[in-house]
């Protein structure tokens, strides 16, 4: 019997590069496509979402009738004016929207710093094409009456406001208001009332407060702006005030916008 002997072939070895490199590196790629690909899912804007911020937004101005409140808090922008990204399109609107938050931050602030020191009922506030406008409302709150000279009240409210007024870079004018009766000695006529009044809250905000001089101004307005029709001592209170305006700093273009922005926002009454 024969015995069949198998031939051992050589085993021919590779003369080419290592290749096997390559099952790591398509490793690595796809863990990277699949990284890319969870990347944009998560930016990608959800269009159910983005319909429903756009019907509210509709409703806040009137545009659609809506079954739902909608309670969400800031500055509501009419759609028609959205771009893609949710934000107002227009330049001067975004900025109108920006300042109004700034001034409604520091209206916050300065109501805060008044509350802490339970003065918050003297003061109230509103915010316009102007700035914000807080009022010393009631001459008899912070003056004697037909005098110039602070009160005890008044020199603390406008040491609770300076604190925050020192940190702000805007303008500030004061001016003073008078009622519409007659004013009497020592005041010729009620422009130098209103006018000595306005200069005394001016001196005790940059001589006590530390505001910077070259931002503060003072004006008298005498009876020529009154805020209510009348002779009843309540809108003769009114009237015989003194307002502190931080004075916006935007383009005449911007300020326009800001009072639309604010009804938007839900008010544009004085605020206490």
């Amino acid at each position: 019997m024969s015995v069949r002997t198998r031939r051992q072939v050589p085993h021919e070895e590779h003369s080419g590069p290592d290749e096997r490199w390559m099952a790591s590196y398509l490793d690595m790629i796809t863990v990277l496509m699949c990284l890319f690909i969870v990347l944009f899912a998560m930016s990608t804007v959800d269009q159910k979402k983005f319909e429903a911020l756009s019907a509210s937004l509709a409703t806040g101005f009137g545009q659609d009738p809506s079954e739902f409140a909608d309670v969400a808090e800031g500055v509501v922008v009419p759609p028609e004016l959205v771009d893609e990204n949710g934000e107002p399109a227009d330049p001067d609107l975004n900025a109108a929207v920006v300042e109004f938050e700034e001034l409604s931050a520091l209206r916050d602030k300065l109501r805060d710093v008044l509350a802490q020191n339970g003065l918050e009922a003297d003061v109230t506030f509103t915010i316009d094409d102007r700035g914000l406008t807080i009022g010393l409302v009631s001459a008899e709150t912070f003056f004697e009456t037909n005098s110039t000279n602070l009160s005890g009240k008044a020199v603390s409210v406008l040491d609770a406001l300076g604190t925050v007024l020192v940190t702000v870079p805007n303008d500030i004018s004061v001016e003073g208001h008078a009622d519409h009766r007659v004013a009497t000695a020592p005041f010729a006529t009620n422009w130098e009332l209103s006018s000595g009044r306005s200069t005394q809250v001016l001196r005790h905000l940059v001589e006590s407060g530390g505001l910077p001089p070259d931002h503060v101004k003072s004006v008298g307005y005498a009876d020529t702006r009154p805020i209510a029709d009348g002779s009843s001592p309540d809108a003769l209170a009114k009237n015989r005030r003194v307002d502190i305006v931080v004075l916006s700093q935007v383009k005449e273009e911007v300020r326009t916008l800001i009072p639309s922005v604010q009804s938007s926002a839900g008010g544009s009454k004085p605020s206490p």
